[in-house]
């Protein structure tokens, strides 16, 4: 149906005459007023088949990914308010960091690794001198503390002879608890002292004064009231709006935590490398004997959360637990396969012995740990993941090959899952596809980051997926952003994840979680600070749809948007990430022949904006830039409103990690296409469109620049088709011309109630009036409904959620009714059958 611009008065009105005959909103509900104008609708028919039979759902088909990044689990989920509590800290884990980061001392102390460790695992700990004390300052602006609320303070002490620790929790305003006094006295030992806060205070600090020499270590303080009141447990506000998704599954520890670093253990023979993946058997047990590591995203880990508390966490939720073990090929930039035949049999057995710590008997040896930690049932594991991104595709299907046939061979009921890359397109996504296939795994991991547009044009991306396997876990996935237009897009993309459930097994947005003020990713589900959380418009968006699943699809169709798509126009640019890089010789010619622009840099670059960072300048009759360290370093020439031209460059690689940047149809800093030649370390090409910031991949394959060397670059665009040569060879070519639908819909059947759950996306500016047909079914006159509506590019932050569900409730409804969807909504109309 075409937009409508203009309607005739008569017309209009019986529209509102219909409305008010067949459907509209009373109770809580708010009414969507009509138009003023009709150029503010668009007009769509939904039509169901309630007679045909759509796919079922299984009911694992939403679930979280939890991945310590943004200080997700230290400083997070892991309710621990003490910071570097074991003096752990280490330049391996940030060039900052020394022992004592987050501790201040007044007096003497020093940071001790020698054999009066409290362990042989837990290396460093604390001297402290008589008459001396050290204050910890926690994460963000300090310790939390409530008045009223318990807090749990313990430490690890050996001292040469009686003494006494001086426990205080204050502020620059004072005391925020009593002081607590502890006797110490000899070889180490744990102490125990519990704090009521008299104050509440964002900006606590503790303070542990000794009147001895004194040792310490696994200086710890936890709030009494932790998530189901549990010991080592987690932060209860984080920990209960992931449990409000009623999530199915959680996947974890990661991401690129498991796939980068030393595949070695921590230990003496390979000299305590503070550097690996993350192995499983380093975060179980006492956590004053757990291992410490380097975090891959910057900081350190404890391990204080560690894989029982995940176990527990999981079946606490009542969500399937999924873990991720490394494949000894590393990925996220780093891409090495580990060569070393014991060390892979190794960790093939690391990971049968955690089948059996998570399934086991009590009576078997891991499952007697487990028994030991407090859990003598099994926690019921049915899946687990080898390997993450990996991006040698051949080296990392050969490793997981051997532990898929170790862990069949013993555990032939687990699902042993696999991956397709980084990314959503392009050569390693390929070849991993082709041998997961033709080796018949059960299901394959995808990931992908992209822009909102990608995600509209995208929705039918599983439709035509092979029926026969394997199935797909879409493992991470999010529109690049945390405003409601990129949570639309992801809606809209969910419903195609929805209609193809019989493909689509397991989905899971990421990332979870990121402390506002220790933040390496956006976007994030949920964020938070030391004294709020808060979840953006994508956590309300997936607790709609995780709540409101259904049991099987009810075949439906629905309407488009008029496409209004043109050619590809803008101009050109120039950029480099991480990388020194000079240019020449570029010139820009219309299809006609008609030059467009021409420049040698024989003189200035007066012709050239500078819109991105790093330093430009021009030498030599080349147009360099120079700093190594900026990302995205944009200059752009030209007209936005050019079409159809070639683009010829001559570029060479100076210096840095990458290649070079080349942008066409530049419309401004958010808004072009480059072609990044040597990107992700200088490892692949890709050609990757800019939508209002977010990038997508279009094409993408292996390749690398070399240092020093000139290379041609040529790039023809025609309507929306464009052809890309590199030394006067094809190297691909692309046409653009997807429509990216903003009104989507999915309708399911929840078997327990009967009711058919129609779930609309309308990602655009205007209302969408729609016709809903249900096929005939007998339905009750009255209808539940959720609907999330607000401006494109509203955040919800710790003061403000304008992205709030709103419920209500629709009457009039019948076989055939017509509702208008509120401008950049997502609606739910829960309707019961008769």
């Amino acid at each position: 149906m075409s937009r409508t611009t203009t309607r005739p008065r008569a017309a209009r009105s019986r529209w509102r005459l219909g409305l008010t005959a067949t459907a509209c909103l009373v109770a809580t509900a708010v009414v969507a007023p009509a138009p003023a104008h009709a150029e503010a609708v668009t007009d769509y028919t939904i039509t169901v088949d309630p007679s045909a039979r759509g796919a079922e759902i299984d009911d694992t088909m939403y679930g979280v990914f939890f991945e310590d990044i943004n200080r997700a689990a230290d400083g997070g989920l892991y309710a621990e308010l003490v910071q570097n509590r074991s003096f752990e800290y280490s330049t391996a884990d940030n060039g900052s960091y020394t022992p004592l980061t987050s501790w201040t001392v007044d007096g003497t102390a020093k940071v001790v690794d020698d054999g009066g460790r409290l362990n042989d695992r837990n290396r460093n700990y604390l001297f402290l001198t008589a008459g001396s004390s050290v204050a910890n300052a926690g994460y963000n602006t300090g310790i939390r503390v409530e008045a009223g609320k318990r807090y749990d303070f313990s430490v690890w002490a050996r001292t040469p002879g009686p003494g006494t620790l001086t426990v205080a929790l204050r502020d620059a305003a004072g005391t925020l608890a009593s002081t607590r006094q502890v006797a110490v006295r000899g070889d180490w030992t744990k102490y125990t002292a519990t704090f009521t806060a008299t104050r509440t205070s964002n900006r606590g600090r503790l303070a542990v004064g000794t009147t001895t020499d004194a040792a310490l270590d696994m200086v710890s303080l936890f709030p009494r009231d932790t998530y189901k009141n549990q010991s080592n447990g987690l932060r209860r506000d984080l920990a209960e709006k992931i449990e409000a998704l009623d999530p199915a599954f959680v996947r974890f520890p990661g991401g690129c935590l498991v796939n980068t670093g030393s595949m070695e253990d921590y230990s003496e023979a390979s000299g305590w490398q503070r550097k690996r993946s993350y192995q499983w058997k380093d975060t179980i047990g006492p956590v004053e004997e757990r291992a410490t590591n380097a975090n891959f995203w910057g900081y350190n880990q404890s391990y204080g959360l560690g894989y029982y508390e995940y176990f527990r966490f999981a079946e606490d939720i009542g969500a399937m637990p999924l873990p991720v073990v490394p494949a000894l090929v590393t990925g996220c930039g780093q891409n090495r396969a580990t060569d070393d035949e014991a060390l892979l049999q190794r960790h093939i057995q690391d990971t049968l012995d955690l089948i059996e710590f998570a399934n086991g008997p009590a009576t078997s040896t891991w499952g007697k740990v487990r028994a030991e930690m407090g859990h003598p049932k099994p926690f019921r594991l049915t899946h687990l993941a080898v390997g993450n991104e990996e991006n040698l595709p051949d080296a990392f299907f050969a490793r997981f090959q051997k532990f898929r046939a170790a862990i069949e061979a013993e555990y032939p009921d687990i699902t042993v899952v696999s991956n397709s890359g980084p990314d959503d397109t392009g050569t390693t996504f390929d070849r991993l596809w082709q041998l997961n296939r033709d080796t018949g795994v059960e299901m394959v991991d995808e990931h992908y980051y992209n822009s909102p547009q990608w995600f509209l044009q995208n929705n039918d991306r599983y439709d035509d997926y092979d029926r026969g396997g394997p199935q797909v876990f879409l493992g991470e996935y999010a529109s690049q952003g945390n405003a409601f237009k990129n949570a639309l897009a992801e809606a809209a993309f969910m419903t195609g994840l929805e209609r193809n459930a019989d493909v689509v097994k397991l989905a899971s947005y990421a990332p979870l979680l990121a402390n506002e003020d220790y933040v390496q990713w956006r976007p994030d589900m949920i964020w938070f600070n030391n004294r709020a959380s808060w979840g953006s418009a994508s956590y309300e968006v997936q607790k709609l749809f995780m709540t409101n699943v259904g049991d099987r699809v009810v075949p439906s169709t629905a309407t488009t948007t008029p496409d209004v798509s043109g050619p590809v126009t803008g101009a050109v640019g120039l950029s480099t990430w991480a990388t020194s890089a000079a240019y020449d010789d570029v010139r820009v010619t219309a299809a006609d022949g008609t030059p467009l622009l021409t420049d040698d840099f024989s003189g200035d670059a007066s012709r050239w904006t500078h819109t991105g960072t790093g330093s430009w300048t021009v030498r030599d009759g080349e147009y360099v830039q120079t700093d190594t360290a900026a990302e995205n370093t944009m200059v752009t020439a030209g007209d936005p409103a050019w079409h159809d031209y070639d683009l010829h460059v001559r570029a060479t690689k100076k210096s840095g990690n990458e290649g070079f940047l080349v942008a066409f149809g530049v419309k401004d800093t958010g808004n072009y296409y480059w072609w990044n030649l040597g990107g992700w370390n200088n490892t692949q090409s890709a050609v990757e469109q800019a939508v209002d910031g977010g990038k997508s991949t279009l094409l993408a394959k292996p390749h690398s620049v070399e240092t020093g060397r000139a290379y041609d670059i040529d790039i023809q665009v025609r309507g929306r088709q464009v052809s890309l040569h590199l030394d006067g060879e094809l190297w691909g070519s692309f046409t653009d011309d997807k429509p990216a639908e903003p009104f989507r819909q999915v309708v399911t059947e929840d078997d327990r109630t009967g009711d058919l759950i129609v779930k609309v996306v309308n990602a655009q500016s205007v209302a969408a009036r729609t016709a809903v047909d249900l096929g005939g079914a007998r339905v009750a006159s009255r209808a539940r409904v959720t609907t999330l509506a607000a401006g494109p590019d509203d955040v919800n932050t710790e003061t403000d959620t304008p992205v709030t569900p709103v419920t209500s409730t629709l009457t009039g409804v019948a076989k055939k009714f017509t509702y208008t969807f509120p401008a950049n909504s997502v609606t739910f109309l829960r309707i019961a059958r008769r």
